[in-house]
């Protein structure tokens, strides 16, 4: 199994016995040993009906295969980096924040209509399911916040980077957030969570800002 590390807070080392994993293309800033690269081309590991999906929903995710014997270091950017781990779980993260990820999981397309539309990611994200490690990028340290059955929350779509469990999301608009920031007519728009599961927000926004509607 690769053995995904941090070396620094900015990244990402993986071990690999002749394993592959799959990452965000360009990442490779390192390696020692024997690697193979290899980019997987329109489809991104999804097959056709994948890589159509993703073009219809302007959502853009571009991985290369790495196989070898030794150890292979990532980064993007200087931005922090946060691992993951799947037990049998989904992970739905914005395809920016993505890194790298173990070869033996999953990825999708989730549509989401309005919360797309509305951060300007697209009218997708993507997804991640099965067993194995996923690396994430955000603006910061990202910031894991648990939600509990009864006690939603409410996320700034311009910090959010992923979540998994068994939550619901939702677009929710308060006028009353906007007010108190004493920002211009219009509405804000938070993304809203209830069930059970995490949270992964960024200390940073996108945008720079409250989005409007």
């Amino acid at each position: 199994m690769a053995q995904f590390r941090l070396n620094g807070s900015k990244m990402l080392a993986v071990d690999l016995v002749g394993e592959t994993i799959r990452a965000l293309n360009g990442s490779m800033v390192a390696y020692d040993g024997q690697m193979t690269f290899k980019r997987q081309g329109m489809t991104g590991g999804e097959g056709l009906r994948g890589a159509l999906k993703r073009r219809i929903a302007g959502e853009g995710m571009t991985l290369m295969e790495i196989t070898g014997q030794g150890t292979v270091f990532l980064a993007s950017e200087a931005t922090e980096v946060t691992l993951v781990p799947l037990n049998g779980e989904t992970l739905f993260v914005e395809s920016e924040s993505l890194l790298a990820l173990d070869g033996r999981l999953q990825t999708g397309v989730q549509f989401t209509g309005l919360r797309g539309m509305g951060t300007g990611q697209g009218l997708a994200t993507t997804k991640v399911e099965g067993q194995g490690m996923v690396a994430i990028l955000s603006d910061g340290p990202a910031i894991a916040l648990e939600v509990t059955p009864g006690t939603p929350l409410c996320v700034d779509p311009h910090a959010y980077v992923g979540h998994r469990g068994q939550l619901q999301q939702d677009v929710v608009t308060d006028v009353n957030w906007r007010t108190v920031l004493g920002q211009g007519s219009g509405e804000s728009v938070q993304f809203r969570y209830q069930g059970h599961g995490l949270v992964y927000v960024q200390p940073a926004e996108r945008g720079g800002g409250i989005l409007e509607i």
